[in-house]
């Protein structure tokens, strides 16, 4: 059973929707321990690289040229070596937290002086705005949680609020605090629920103007365009989540039950001639009469059945 992540009230005028937030997704990555060899858990721990010399050395740890760190000792023995550092633990209560500046000085805060300006848990998502999901880019979005009522009594009210916004085709747009991070929220009717969309801020996302600029300079053949469009159309189709399953998972699944490491290599695509326009009409002619064909057998094979 799924455990709520949080509890409160969805908030908009006058009217308040007790709710609670159940994360929507649930991965199911196959999750690694490390181990030695003989099958022993490996752990870490805190430690902080110190000033001092490695133990036994009676002389400071200062650096020496390349020839003197290479040239054997007096006595001919081991070759002189510099010290290494020695790494002392470090006890969790005198853990600070610490930023690294752009000029490589290091600003530390106390844990008590960020928790002095930490934001308290919301009890209420405020709902500030309206709008319609088309002109949010899904960029934007972040984690998904479902809303649902959090007693009998504000059933009613919430199928009501669920009804009415399906029905004027708008979001909401709020804010809260989900444990100690501020978000910005997006509600959104699903066909039967509130789905609770936590989103990036503005500053957040990048512009992709300045990872790839030059593109509203780039003109586009209109054939190459209508068979780009025709490839798109042939292969449309309505959305199954069932149809497309995480193979890498499912793989390492497989090696894991049957306790082998091999791994069947991945094929390696195979060159295309010609010219850049020639090969992209080259390649949409192929996958148009490629979808076609795949798209007549499943045809026939439905009317066989």
């Amino acid at each position: 059973m799924a455990t709520a992540v949080w509890t409160g009230t969805l908030s908009f005028g006058l009217i308040t929707l007790p709710v609670r937030l159940y994360p929507a997704t649930q991965p199911k990555d196959v999750r690694f321990h490390l181990y030695d060899r003989e099958g022993r858990r490996i752990r870490y721990q805190r430690v902080v690289e110190t000033d001092e010399t490695s133990p036994g050395s009676d002389r400071p740890d200062t650096p020496r040229t390349e020839r003197e760190v290479e040239a054997p000792s007096a006595g001919g023995g081991e070759l002189d070596r510099p010290a290494a550092p020695v790494e002392a633990p470090v006890a969790w209560e005198d853990v600070v937290r610490g930023v690294e500046t752009d000029d490589g000085h290091v600003v530390t805060v106390p844990g008590e002086e960020i928790e002095r300006i930490r934001p308290e848990r919301s009890r209420s998502i405020d709902i500030e705005d309206f709008l319609e999901l088309a002109q949010i880019d899904p960029v934007y979005f972040d984690k998904s949680y479902y809303a649902v009522p959090a007693s009998p009594e504000a059933t009613k009210p919430y199928v009501l609020f669920h009804h009415a916004m399906r029905e004027a085709g708008r979001i909401g747009i709020g804010r809260f605090v989900l444990r100690t991070k501020p978000h910005l929220v997006a509600i959104r009717p699903m066909e039967k629920v509130l789905a609770v969309e936590t989103m990036f801020f503005g500053d957040e996302v990048r512009d992709p103007a300045a990872l790839a600029p030059g593109l509203d300079g780039v003109e586009v053949d209109e054939r190459e365009l209508d068979l780009a469009v025709t490839l798109i159309d042939t292969l449309k189709t309505e959305w199954d989540p069932a149809a497309y399953a995480d193979t890498y998972r499912d793989e390492l699944l497989r090696l894991l039950a049957e306790r082998t490491p091999s791994r069947k290599p991945a094929a390696e695509p195979s060159a295309v001639s010609g010219s850049a326009v020639e090969e992209l009409m080259a390649a949409l002619r192929e996958s148009v009469e490629a979808a076609k064909r795949d798209r007549s057998k499943r045809s026939r094979k439905k009317a066989a059945g």
